[in-house]
């Protein structure tokens, strides 16, 4: 069993892993527009094993619903432009394996994440912050990159 397919959660005071639920690209787009949330594809589609595509075939649920409660809290506009498609750096908790968006860069967002959350150290030189979720958010010059979902909290 691999760790990247399993998030951990309390129970009954004591951690258990359960199984994530990975979500089609459709059960993903359905979730994101019926909260408002827009996604884009520079390509013009979806296959995920083409880069310039924009896929959540196999996102995480808990990815998707972090995207959600992040629109929700800033009140502003989030536009996802990048999912689990092909083309991103690799690891246990990347964009194939559902833990992470790409976000349009935009005034709202930049300024709700770097106002709410813990500025750490920089990741690929890029200012990074932390949520007390355990969600890292990293801003670049040209997009908010690398929003990572639920990677080391419990849920």
């Amino acid at each position: 069993m691999k760790l990247s397919l399993f998030a951990l959660v309390a129970a009954t005071g004591l951690g258990a892993f359960v199984e994530a639920k990975k979500l089609s690209h459709s059960q993903a787009t359905a979730k994101l527009s019926a909260a408002g949330v827009k996604w884009t594809s520079s390509g013009g589609c979806s296959d995920r094993n083409r880069p310039t595509c924009t896929s959540f075939t196999n996102v995480r649920e808990e990815t998707i619903n972090g995207a959600i409660t992040l629109k929700r809290a800033c009140g502003c506009a989030v536009t996802i432009t990048g999912g689990t498609e092909t083309g991103h750096a690799s690891g246990t908790y990347s964009h194939w394996n559902g833990y992470k968006l790409d976000f349009k860069k935009a005034s709202g967002i930049n300024n709700y994440i770097t106002s709410t959350f813990t500025r750490i150290a920089d990741r690929g030189g890029y200012p990074a912050y932390k949520a007390k979720s355990g969600n890292i958010y990293v801003v670049s010059d040209t997009m908010l990159q690398d929003l990572q979902f639920g990677w080391q909290r419990f849920v």
